[in-house]
């Protein structure tokens, strides 16, 4: 989607949840409100005005008999902006959208989010039947201490598959090669592009064969990533720490040969991303034979035309391995502080937003503006204005990734949508991949007590993996070096760090039965 799901290897579940922010496009001072009428900070990308607060939401309101007066930071600033507000006490009556505020956030706010649960079953009755529709959405807001603080969502028209590597045909065809259905033969062709001038310019050296994150390129040793943690991933049913594994180490080994043989971006772990997004959408000449991301036109830019859908290649088990899962589920989408008065008015709002046209429209647009309803009861999303992007044009008009919002089983198929670019197109992408999705790590609750810790580990864990990643990357010793950087975990606190992950996950399990 607009922004590239995947964050770097070496970042952990916990860390990738926390929020590096930015400003606000209205007032930032949280003062006192009238009766009936509620402050509620939400965070957005992008500075693309206020649109997506009008139409459908605003109609919302009206029904509720409520006035939402709306905090919008950007994500740019909103770091700065939210130390203060947390650390000054000027609490919004609520926040809206998982962007707001981390897990680690509320764990180290106690008694400032107050308990929705007795109020869900008396106010919320879209809701209270999305539970019982779909388990998954209780047990993900369900704290270790029973309560419920937070309120979930659940996307439409997302794939079973998230970011997807891209190659580029044109590349291919000059050079005579068919699509590699291997690592192998993926190797061998990167090998091609880097020495047989493969976007023939005449120049033998311009061509970065690969650019993109670790993760992906060594994806074939069967390190299957989801959306909820960037290290931690599931097999045989427990949880696993992907890199203190055997498949991680000899990922790296094998992203070394390539390295070394010029077949990776050089500047993969000194470039910034708009170097590297640079090298991607280079306006003159095509540059890079491989990269993943959404689609191609936001991966490449003007280029999009020449790249196509690389194979899920087969790996050293024998097994083909595709990114897990984009993220269909989040928890944190509606909090209410202890500011708000009557916070059941504020959940009768709310709860008009876990239906079928709700959840649409504030995905994409209100009703004639990014959505059109059909007679017989399913959905048309409309084409953007020529010259507009699909994607930017649904964040403008709708809430788009956050806030609450529910589609049960079947919903998809009511939606019809263009398939040039955005969703539509993606979605089309998506079938021919998504055979190859593996179960993910879920979106786990931990307790107050165990993020605190997670917090105290990950600090040197992160910065452990992700220096002798690198290092390994680039310089190789990967295999010779593997026992000492396995012991220099565990006294980093490694075993400590796998019980809360274990714990957590249990809890998870159990609370779906």
């Amino acid at each position: 989607m607009l922004k590239n799901k995947i964050k770097a290897f070496a970042s952990l579940a916990l860390a990738s949840s926390l929020i590096v922010g930015c400003s606000s496009g209205s007032s930032t001072e949280t003062k006192s409100t009238p009766d009936g009428s509620y402050k509620i900070a939400t965070v957005r990308w992008s500075d693309w005005g206020d649109d997506f607060t009008k139409g459908f939401v605003e109609e919302t309101e009206k029904e509720a008999g409520i006035k939402v007066d709306w905090d919008i930071y950007l994500n740019s600033d909103w770091g700065d902006k939210k130390s203060i507000l947390l650390s000054g006490g000027e609490w919004p009556d609520a926040f809206f959208g998982s962007l707001a505020l981390s897990d680690s956030d509320i764990a180290k706010n106690p008694g400032v989010f107050i308990p929705l649960e007795d109020m869900i079953e008396e106010h919320m009755p879209n809701l209270v039947n999305a539970f019982a529709d779909d388990p998954t959405l209780r047990a993900m807001v369900t704290s270790p201490d029973g309560h419920i603080y937070s309120l979930p969502k659940k996307l439409p028209l997302r794939p079973l598959a998230g970011n997807a590597l891209f190659i580029n045909q044109e590349w291919l065809d000059n050079l005579n090669l068919s699509m590699p259905e291997t690592y192998e033969e993926f190797y061998d062709v990167l090998k091609a592009f880097k020495e047989q001038d493969a976007n023939g310019n005449g120049d033998p050296n311009d061509e970065i064969p690969y650019q993109g994150s670790p993760i992906n390129f060594i994806l074939p040793f069967g390190l299957p990533l989801g959306a909820y943690s960037t290290t931690m991933t599931v097999k045989n049913g427990e949880p696993v720490f992907m890199p203190a594994t055997d498949e991680y180490r000899e990922g790296i080994e094998w992203m070394h040969k390539a390295y070394a043989e010029g077949l990776i971006d050089q500047e993969l772990f000194t470039q910034d991303e708009s170097m590297a997004e640079a090298k991607r959408k280079n306006p003159d000449q095509a540059l890079v034979g491989v990269s993943h991301g959404w689609t191609p036109d936001a991966v490449f830019g003007p280029n999009s035309d020449q790249y196509t859908p690389l194979s899920a290649l087969e790996g050293p088990d024998g097994e083909r391995y595709v990114m897990t899962d984009a993220p269909t589920y989040e928890r944190r989408e509606f909090l209410i502080t202890t500011k708000a008065k009557n916070p059941e008015k504020l959940l009768q709002w709310i709860d008009q937003f876990y239906t079928e046209d709700a959840s649409i429209q504030t995905f994409y647009g209100s009703f004639d503006v990014g959505v059109e309803k059909n007679d017989d009861g399913t959905y048309t999303v409309l084409d953007a204005p020529e010259g507009e992007s699909a994607d930017i044009f649904a964040w403008v008009h709708s809430f788009r990734d956050f806030g609450p919002k529910y589609i049960g089983e079947g919903f998809n198929d009511k939606v019809k949508l263009p398939t040039t670019g955005g969703d539509g197109l993606k979605l089309e992408l998506d079938k021919e991949i998504n055979q190859y999705v593996k179960e993910q790590f879920p979106n786990v609750v931990y307790s107050e007590e165990e993020m605190n810790r997670l917090s105290a580990l990950t600090t040197d864990i992160d910065s452990y993996i992700g220096s002798m990643q690198s290092k390994w990357v680039v310089d190789g010793g990967a295999k010779e070096e593997w026992n000492t950087y396995m012991d220099q975990l565990e006294k980093m606190g490694f075993e400590e760090f796998m019980d809360i992950q274990k714990q957590a996950f249990e809890r998870y399990q159990n609370s779906l039965k």
